[in-house]
């Protein structure tokens, strides 16, 4: 029940990473770093696939798809943690903690399921080989990505009115550098729980349901590559896409699995966790998939190749 008189909290204070001054440059150093050094990888990943004539095959689109939508990710929590290490007292707005809230779930979402739509591409290319470019036809893909966008959206909508109902009367400190429902539920002032059942199956259910599908389906194409092993180098270059996404697939949902799929209490790993799960995985995923992929890595060189040979002619 919401209380009948209250004071609506109108920001949440964020306690950040670090409370330590010293803690805090060095954190904004490495991740800055990071941010600014993986950040144009993952650039130069999409402009290669978009530019590159021999990339049109529907695993380069749905990757590019991938890169951009890791990007957004983080970028959604880093700009603001990385300006928050300067600030004495991290504030966030009502209205900027739920943006966040909805914009974090909603390409978080997205990307489960357009990693989903991933595997389904892997199992078209390996055990319907013949019929794979008539079965991932341009405009299936686009329809698949739009629906995974669109299951983002609602899954994210889900969450934010369950928020948005919910008193807040007193505290307003959130234990972490950004805003997320795990946090948010804890300091309403009402009992939570109808909100955090439906919440755990929104999110911890199908993060754990659709983890171990495509874990499945990943083991099933590995066993039918080596049935057919004696295929040479389109079979090795198979498994090392499958294997892969099955990287990406652990450190996306990994982490989402124990943030979401457990009563929301506060654990001494929840941050470290956090930061693993909204910006260096999403910056990594598509760069691991990359250092697999011959023919991205190629492209990728020629890309560069030609950018620099293009400065130097205008140098002269």
């Amino acid at each position: 029940m919401e209380p009948a008189n209250y004071t609506r909290v109108t920001e949440f204070v964020l306690t950040g990473l670090s409370q330590t001054r010293e803690v805090q440059l060095v954190l904004f150093v490495i991740f800055l770093s990071f941010y600014l050094f993986i950040l144009p990888g993952n650039v130069l990943i999409i402009c290669t696939i978009r530019l590159d004539p021999h990339l049109t095959s529907p695993m380069y689109f749905l990757l590019a798809n991938l890169a951009f939508l890791d990007i957004w990710y983080s970028s959604i929590t880093a700009p603001k943690m990385l300006v928050d290490f300067f600030v004495e007292r991290k504030r966030i707005s009502f209205g900027g903690c739920i943006a966040q809230l909805f914009f974090l779930h909603f390409v978080g979402a997205s990307e489960m399921f357009l990693l989903t739509v991933m595997a389904f591409d892997r199992y078209a290319a390996i055990c319907r080989p013949l019929h794979y470019a008539t079965i991932m036809n341009r405009r299936l893909c686009c329809i698949l990505v739009a629906l995974s966008w669109l299951g983002g959206f609602i899954h994210s909508i889900i969450q934010v009115v369950l928020i948005v109902r919910l008193p807040f009367c007193g505290p307003n400190a959130l234990d972490s550098y950004f805003c997320d429902i795990t946090q948010v539920v804890r300091i309403a002032c009402a009992n939570t729980f109808p909100e955090e059942l439906v919440m755990i199956f929104s999110s911890g259910l199908i993060s754990v349901v659709c983890f171990i599908a495509l874990l499945m389906s990943y083991a099933f194409l590995l066993a039918m590559l080596r049935k057919h092993s004696g295929s040479g180098e389109s079979t090795s270059r198979a498994m090392s896409t499958c294997y892969s996404h099955i990287t990406i697939v652990v450190f996306m949902f990994g982490p989402s699995i124990y943030i979401y799929a457990r009563p929301f209490d506060s654990f001494s790993l929840d941050k470290v966790v956090s930061v693993f799960h909204t910006v260096i995985f999403p910056l990594l995923n598509p760069i691991i998939y990359t250092l697999r992929n011959k023919e991205v890595k190629t492209a990728m060189r020629k890309l560069v190749n030609r950018y620099i040979l293009c400065r130097e002619v205008k140098d002269k």
